[in-house]
């Protein structure tokens, strides 16, 4: 719910602060600042929570706790390009790529009731998916929208 918020209000944000100092509303601007300014606050949890992700991950994965600072990380890096016109696509096209493949750690992490941000397994469980899978795909059509044009 945090990250859902930190998009639409910077989004809304963003778009003023266009209008007011562009005098025009940069729908596409405001779009790719609000997601890299989520994917910087999404980052915070790779960082604080890593224990609590790494229990997100299906067994078979190996080296979790360097998947989960490697996605921290490109989070990080991958955001700010998504403003920059000449590496917006490409930042776009891997980021696509991540919020499909992150998919199957937040429905396995519902069936194991996992809390990340706790590292226990007293979370909301499957009813959790009827958010996250919707907000999954508002991430991935955000990208598609304002990242890659489609």
């Amino acid at each position: 719910m945090k990250v859902l918020l930190v998009l639409i209000i910077s989004f809304i944000l963003t778009l003023m602060i266009s209008r007011l100092f562009m005098s025009d509303w940069n729908v596409m601007l405001s779009g790719n600042v609000a997601m890299m300014l989520m994917l910087w606050f999404a980052s915070l949890g790779h960082f604080m929570f890593t224990k609590g992700m790494v229990m997100m991950m299906a067994a078979f994965i190996p080296f979790k706790g360097t998947l989960v600072y490697l996605t921290g990380v490109m989070e990080i890096i991958l955001g700010p390009l998504l403003v920059v016109n000449g590496t917006r696509h490409i930042a776009g096209i891997i980021l696509l790529v991540m919020f499909v493949v992150m998919l199957p750690a937040n429905i396995n992490a519902a069936i194991k009731h996992v809390n990340f941000e706790k590292a226990t397994y007293d979370g909301s469980g499957t009813g959790y998916l009827w958010f996250r899978i919707p907000l999954q795909l508002l991430f991935i059509a955000w990208i598609l929208y304002f990242s890659l044009g489609i």
